[in-house]
């Protein structure tokens, strides 16, 4: 990866242009049975498209904060990424009340009503897959986002040094995003391109966000992110290492099924 790179944003443009057709984030859900593969191109189109969704529909600016009521999902690791890209803090399972636009999975809905700005509902079904009717007071992300444009450009240089995401009360700008991952990449046995970390770690903390998502973006590698793991079969888990090729896991409660 380029150590020019000081933005989450930035490691997400340095893999487009090392090689974009490399798998970048491999999405399980134990409990319906989903198996989504997305490329570094794929996945910086669904981020362009969500980062134009908040900057031109939204009208977000850089230091607005997004709460993001999500799970560990290949979605909320768009959201993150699209954050990254206009300049916004995304804020996880921050407060909706002090948040300028909130994003909530089908759980949370009732929580994500107390913002006063824009809400955006995720169904976080297969494929991308929209609510068969909206939530009351909440736009689904499912239907608006596909007609949003498919190149990002921010209005204003994204400030590195500018806070960039929240987690478990904690914030951090995006230099110390990727500063942070890359310092602790070998632990997570990162160890360079080609390393396949497994993470069934929630995202509701650096640890769970590192593995899931910014270790392997800072080093070239690529995640297998495991969304409901503790309900996975006996021997699951072995033979996912082995089909997906993982050299590494995030250890942590979540990794036994």
């Amino acid at each position: 990866m380029n150590a020019t790179d000081r933005t989450p944003a930035d490691l997400l443009g340095s893999a487009l242009a090392a090689d974009p057709g490399r798998p970048l984030v491999t999405f399980y859900d134990d409990a319906t049975g989903e198996r989504v593969e997305l490329s570094v191109a794929t996945f910086a189109n669904w981020v362009a498209k969500t980062a134009n969704l908040l900057q031109d529909e939204l009208s977000v600016e850089p230091g607005d904060r997004v709460a993001l009521l999500l799970p560990a999902h290949w979605q909320t690791a768009v959201w993150l990424l699209a954050c990254a890209s206009v300049g916004v803090v995304a804020d996880m399972s921050g407060d909706a009340r002090a948040a300028d636009v909130v994003v909530s999975g089908p759980d949370r809905l009732e929580e994500a009503r107390a913002c006063s700005g824009a809400r955006i509902a995720m169904a976080l079904r297969p494929l991308g897959g929209r609510f068969p009717q909206a939530p009351e007071g909440f736009v689904d992300y499912a239907v608006e986002v596909p007609g949003q444009g498919d190149r990002f450009v921010p209005y204003a240089p994204v400030d590195p040094e500018g806070p960039a995401l929240i987690v478990a009360g904690r914030e951090f700008s995006g230099a110390e995003v990727v500063e942070r991952a890359r310092a602790e990449a070998t632990a997570l046995g990162l160890i360079g391109p080609g390393s396949r970390i497994l993470s069934g770690l929630p995202y509701d903390t650096w640890e769970g966000l590192n593995a899931g998502l910014y270790g392997p973006l800072a080093t070239g590698g690529s995640v297998v992110l495991c969304r409901h793991l503790e309900q996975a079969g006996d021997g699951v888990l072995d033979k996912r290492v082995e089909s997906e090729r993982v050299t590494t896991i995030a250890r942590g409660a979540a990794d036994t099924p």
